[in-house]
């Protein structure tokens, strides 16, 4: 792992292979570990980066104040210091809200999209009330603990392959920093941007996605110009896990495309 310092936070991070630069953006209560099977994969061909977000890994903890947009500077940041603008991100789950803050704010450093079951903010694709119930359930959650096989992460049981990887993340959880991401996620409202995408872009959903249904991954298709989506059958909402081979697939394709 190496560290940067973008605006007084150290940002740590995942680098391997050579090639065209791709970028991977978490989700919420993860870091960059969580794409391990992506980096192991495509480093034989690219240059694949995998970010702790502030608060998160071995990152610095978020400031007071620190919101969508101060992630999203981060991140632009980290890709202008590794020189490897303009390049790919592929985002999950809460790092597509990221990836499309990003976009509003820094749309030169990008060069394609891939978005994976994800949202334009809780909000913007779930509606108020269901984003007002979920951060309600997270703020009620132990303060010591929290669980890496939540409901509707995985269409079945969780694959016992990544399982230790998946403790020892949630293990390195920061509650205060988790609940900043995700209060932040609840608020956000980016379908405007999802208009003003300009660059190739790739959805991948799992069929059976219970966090953020396929639904959504149409509204994407349907507002992103051009987008195209691919649905990875009996998967749920983290699709690079539950089934990694097919995510791969679809990936490598689309940048060697594009």
């Amino acid at each position: 792992m190496d560290v940067v310092e973008i605006d007084g936070l150290n940002l740590a991070f995942r680098r391997a292979g050579n090639g065209p630069a791709v970028v991977f953006v978490h989700g919420g209560a993860e870091d960059g570990r969580t794409w391990s099977p992506q980096l192991d994969a495509l480093a034989d061909e690219f240059t694949v980066i995998a970010w702790d977000e502030p608060g998160a890994g071995g990152s610095s903890d978020v400031p007071a104040g620190f919101g969508l947009s101060d992630y999203a500077d981060s991140l632009a940041g980290l890709i202008r210091a590794l020189d490897v603008s303009p390049c790919t991100l592929v985002g999950i789950s809460w790092g597509v809200t990221v990836i499309l803050e990003l976009y509003r704010r820094h749309p030169e450093v990008v060069r394609s999209l891939v978005l994976a079951d994800g949202y334009a903010g809780w909000r913007g694709s779930l509606g108020a009330d269901e984003a007002d119930a979920r951060l309600a359930g997270l703020r009620d959650q132990p303060a010591d603990s929290f669980d890496p096989t939540l409901p509707g992460l995985f269409a079945g049981p969780p694959p016992a392959q990544f399982m230790p990887l998946m403790e020892a993340i949630s293990a390195d959880v920061r509650r205060h920093s988790m609940l900043t991401a995700l209060t932040a996620m609840a608020h956000a409202d980016l379908n405007d941007v999802l208009d003003t995408i300009r660059v190739p872009t790739q959805l991948i959903w799992g069929a059976l996605d219970a966090r953020s249904p396929l639904s959504v991954a149409h509204e994407f298709r349907r507002r992103i110009p051009g987008a195209d989506l691919a649905v990875i059958p009996g998967c749920g909402h983290v699709s690079n896990l539950e089934a990694p081979q097919a995510f791969n697939d679809v990936l490598r394709f689309f940048l060697r495309r594009t």
